[in-house]
């Protein structure tokens, strides 16, 4: 990151207009920023622009005036100082190429999606360094943490992280994004934070199998806290400090997502452990549900490290593998028993 810009006259770009992406354009457009808001769909420009609504993905929730929506990506991007990319994880390098050209190396880049790649098993800020690869990767960041878009549009009291291998990035964020509604803390581990954030989707549709099947509270805590010591595996053989894990992006969003109906990810879980089938729940569903398409980068990353993971090889084999649900309780159950702490820092 070259000179520090003034945080007041910051340009911003936000790059995808789903839920999460609207609620925090709002968020920075109720801080008074004036800020290009990219979104796919022609009728939900239109809706913004006439109407102060994006109804399709983030109903009830007015909209201020200085959200100015596009679908047009090189306006939203060019000559931007700071650019919030909010796309679905499986959209990232489609979008980060066609950004390319109009981005300066000057510019901050911040993802606050979640999710691995599924060919690649890269991350978000993988992807973004490998398709930019003239930006400097501390200008790099990742905004992540126990946060529904609702409850941040609603102005709900909110806590999350920004990470940037750069300190000074991080909290340049920090301040962008902090407001008495909404604080962010720094750390320097942008990979930790976002496998925290990307595992915790896939822990939490096996949280909503377990409560679709009424399981009960037990199954639920034990589910967890085991999908942590998981999260906690797969990090640290990546490089990941487990106090990231222990953190906001790691077992606090792990609670919220493992346990709220909000979530999307709980919500495919509880229906396939009501007995849908996965293919009718995704069809019912606009909204992307992260945790369906990283489940299979997680199995298939594990694999190639050689990493234990067996709750998410679970909920891989009844999304992937039509396995029934009671059949993976029997498996977990039934494992050879173990230290609690195998697999983990010094064990």
């Amino acid at each position: 990151m070259g000179k520090m810009i003034d945080i007041e006259k910051t340009r911003i770009g936000v790059v995808g207009g789903g839920s999460w992406g609207t609620a925090l354009a709002k968020l920075l457009a109720d801080k008074g920023f004036v800020l290009d808001l990219w979104v796919f769909e022609p009728e939900v420009k239109e809706q913004i622009e006439k109407e102060r609504e994006n109804r399709f993905f983030l109903p009830n929730i007015k909209l201020p005036k200085n959200i100015i929506p596009s679908n047009d990506l090189e306006a939203v991007v060019k000559d931007k100082d700071l650019v919030l990319m909010v796309v679905p994880s499986h959209c990232m390098r489609d979008m980060a190429g066609k950004m390319k050209n109009f981005i300066s190396p000057e510019t901050i880049i911040v993802t606050a999606s979640k999710g691995i790649e599924n060919e690649t098993h890269l991350t978000m800020t993988q992807i973004l360094a490998e398709k930019i690869d003239f930006l400097p990767k501390e200008n790099l960041a990742v905004l992540s943490g126990p946060s529904f878009a609702k409850e941040v549009a609603n102005k709900v009291p909110t806590v999350v992280a920004a990470a940037s291998i750069s300190r000074r990035v991080a909290e340049y964020v920090q301040k962008i994004f902090s407001c008495s509604t909404f604080r962010v803390y720094v750390n320097d581990d942008p990979i930790g934070t976002q496998i925290g954030g990307a595992m915790k989707n896939v822990l939490a549709i096996a949280a909503g199998i377990c409560d679709g099947m009424k399981m009960g509270l037990n199954p639920r805590a034990a589910l967890i806290t085991r999908g942590l010591t998981e999260m906690n595996r797969l990090g640290i053989k990546l490089g990941a400090d487990p106090l990231t894990l222990a953190g906001l992006a790691g077992v606090g969003d792990l609670l919220l997502t493992c346990t709220g109906a909000l979530s999307r990810n709980y919500t495919v879980g509880r229906q396939i452990g009501e007995g849908k089938k996965l293919n009718e729940i995704i069809s019912e569903m606009r909204m992307v549900a992260e945790g369906v398409k990283t489940t299979k980068s997680v199995y298939n990353l594990s694999k190639k490290l050689g990493v234990d993971l067996p709750i998410c090889n679970e909920v891989y084999g009844v999304l992937f593998n039509e396995i029934p649900v009671k059949e993976t309780v029997d498996h977990l159950m039934n494992r050879t028993l173990k230290h609690e702490l195998d697999g983990v820092v010094g064990n």
